[in-house]
């Protein structure tokens, strides 16, 4: 296996077809894709490195740079321009002797002292690259060697490497996406980062798919509709932030619509009912999908499919209309189990550790080995239940646990309960330091209508929604909460400000 057999495969099906830019014939065929992916892998092999790395936002780059590095047989390792110059200087110093494609300004400052790096503009290495003749397909076909590194947020301590073979990658494509499976017209619109795995996986699944990949470097919501009309967008990946400001934009600028959006998939954080009801109102036409995955799992676990939504949406069950906020079923290729503290599996509605089990699950951290059980398991550290049809609902990191008078309560039970208040848009439930009771609930809201606060009022729906050991003793009113660049909640960072305004206070 080897992520080459997927560009090689689209090259001879359907090499006519543009792969990345726009409709306009200006953009990359998938012919036009293989051929510079293999000149520039003879670039990359002439530099005598260890790892191709990336630091740039989205661009035409970025596909040659990873089907490169694979033909080549180096590591692709997409970095977070995000961070801190001490923090990219840090993980540079990690990967090299490494090969870098960068937006060519910053980085020579940032790295200057770290030996082993070499850089170059993305636009000069398609350039420079695109020169000799087109080598012979002579890339390993070892499943085990290291695809792409991808190295986590680190929340708590420095960053790991999260180790994707050949296999992971390879194996999560075959058993999710069907060969040439989209129409010729067919595009869809990437806004995620590259080093987020679902910007990895999005560019394999759709090359794979014979869709055409349209790039936005910087999500901005207006850019977002205007160039999904521009170039006649058929499909996209967002994450609920993202989600929620286009949204946002549709309601107040509902003329400047892509009405050719047939579906949109989301995930990378939890999304807020009242945004995807408000999204499946606004476009009554597209297929959501909620995708569920994790870097270490390559991707996509659980899936709730169009399907799924509208059913939930339309019920008035109260158990069915609840799955709209799950994730949906497991993918047929994975295994899914419930945990207990001593790993025993537990029953359908009871909250455990979500476990993970198939080929495309790598568990592995480069220098600190695989995290699986003897049998093949993955404990994701994500908290989580099964009901009684399959339906797989995530309760957010067992690290975000709160512990009130001695009883485990995941936060996302609580949010949920918020989150059916007409008035507010956005929540999230931290444990906050106590001397009587080890920690208490704190909500922290984002309001649509912030004239309308009131602290009573919203503990009083808390007290006949949610048990007494579960509703929160403080509610705070925020404009936002924290998130990253791809969805996720900074819960940490959400209570180290409270935590700080709580001493300025005090």
């Amino acid at each position: 296996m080897n992520l080459m057999m997927l560009l090689e495969m689209a090259s001879s099906g359907f090499g006519h077809r543009v792969a990345i830019g726009s409709r306009d014939g200006s953009g990359m065929t998938y012919q036009d894709l293989y051929d510079q992916s293999g000149r520039a892998s003879d670039y990359l092999q002439q530099r005598n490195v260890e790892h191709v790395s990336f630091f740039d936002e989205s661009s035409p780059a970025l596909p040659v740079s990873l089907f490169a590095a694979a033909w080549a047989g180096l590591p692709f390792v997409p970095l977070n321009y995000r961070l801190s110059n001490v923090d990219t200087y840090s993980l540079f110093e990690r990967i090299t002797p490494t090969f870098t494609i960068s937006d060519g300004a910053e980085l020579e400052n940032i790295i200057s002292g770290v030996d082993g790096v070499q850089s170059t503009a993305w636009h000069l290495f398609l350039t420079d690259s695109a020169e000799g003749a087109i080598p012979e397909p002579t890339w390993n076909m070892d499943p085990d060697e290291i695809a792409v590194l991808l190295f986590t947020s680190g929340t708590t301590g420095d960053p790991k490497a999260a180790v994707l073979r050949h296999s992971h990658l390879v194996s999560y494509i075959l058993g999710s996406v069907e060969f040439m499976g989209s129409d010729e017209d067919e595009a869809t619109l990437v806004s995620v980062p590259p080093y987020h795995v679902a910007g990895i996986a999005a560019m394999c699944s759709s090359i794979y798919a014979g869709r055409r990949i349209v790039q936005l470097p910087f999500f901005d919501a207006y850019e977002w509709i205007d160039l999904a009309i521009k170039e006649e967008v058929t499909h996209a990946m967002v994450v609920p932030t993202m989600l929620s400001r286009i949204v946002e934009e549709l309601e107040k600028n509902p003329s400047h619509k892509p009405d050719t959006l047939r579906a949109i998939s989301y995930g990378g954080g939890k999304m807020p009912r009242p945004v995807i009801e408000k999204a499946l109102e606004l476009f009554p036409a597209t297929n959501f999908v909620n995708a569920y995955g994790l870097t270490e799992t390559s991707s996509t676990i659980s899936v709730l499919g169009p399907e799924d939504h509208r059913i939930a949406v339309e019920s008035s069950d109260p158990e069915v209309r609840k799955r709209l906020a799950s994730a949906g079923k497991p993918l047929p290729s994975l295994e899914v189990s419930i945990r207990d503290e001593d790993s025993n599996e537990v029953d359908p509605g009871v909250s455990g550790e979500i476990w993970v089990r198939g080929e495309q699950v790598s568990g592995e951290y480069l220098g600190h080995g695989k995290r699986l059980t003897g049998d093949g398991w993955f404990p994701t550290n994500d908290g989580g239940s099964l009901d009684s049809e399959g339906y797989l609902f995530v309760e957010g990191r067992i690290d975000d646990i709160i512990i009130r008078g001695g009883e485990n309560i995941s936060p996302g039970e609580i949010e949920d309960v918020l989150l059916q208040h007409p008035n507010i848009r956005d929540a999230a439930a931290v444990g906050m330091a106590d001397t009587e009771w080890g920690e208490i609930i704190v909500a922290v809201v984002v309001l649509s209508d912030p004239d309308f606060f009131s602290e009573p009022e919203i503990l009083g729906f808390s007290k006949e929604h949610l048990r007494s050991s579960r509703t929160p003793e403080k509610i705070i009113m925020l404009d936002e909460l924290p998130y990253n660049e791809t969805g996720k909640l900074l819960r940490r960072v959400l209570k180290d400000g409270l935590v700080n305004q709580d001493n300025s206070e005090g």
